[in-house]
């Protein structure tokens, strides 16, 4: 990810979370080298690439937290999502990851879903950590 696909990862954004980041706090994830970690998953070549998808992860000693991730909705259910969670799970354990973890909403049934596919448990919950709703988050875990 760069500053130049952060309209594309706002507008992902925004159609994905009822609480979205704000464009400084992506910027300041580009920027924040060598801790996070942000990537984009792109659609087609050249004239016709397009940002469909990203991560951000933060590593640090030899844990890893997903802070962000989100799929367009138009590209929702065709694996892309697995395709980048997997890739990024594979790149934080050669950074020498061995640990890796996020929250999720309690009622965000299709992340838990894939979370569960990817070997992540669930470890613990944060009482009302999201807002508009009010919703609690699982934290799941994953060793690698």
């Amino acid at each position: 990810m760069k500053a130049d696909d952060l309209a594309a990862v706002l507008a992902i954004e925004r159609a994905s979370f009822p609480n979205p980041w704000p464009v400084t706090t992506f910027l300041g994830e580009v920027q924040n080298t060598p801790v996070s970690h942000p990537y984009v998953a792109v659609s087609g070549a050249g004239d016709n690439e397009r940002v469909i998808g990203y991560v951000l992860f933060w590593l640090i000693s030899d844990e890893a937290q997903i802070n962000n991730f989100a799929v367009h909705p138009d590209f929702r259910r065709r694996g892309i999502g697995e395709s980048l969670m997997r890739q990024t799970l594979d790149l934080i354990r050669g950074l020498g990851g061995s640990f890796v973890i996020l929250e999720v909403r309690q009622s965000n049934q299709a992340a838990q879903s894939l979370y569960l596919k990817l070997g992540f448990s669930e470890i613990g919950r944060r009482r009302s950590y999201y807002f508009n709703p009010e919703e609690d988050a699982l934290v799941m875990g994953l060793g690698l």
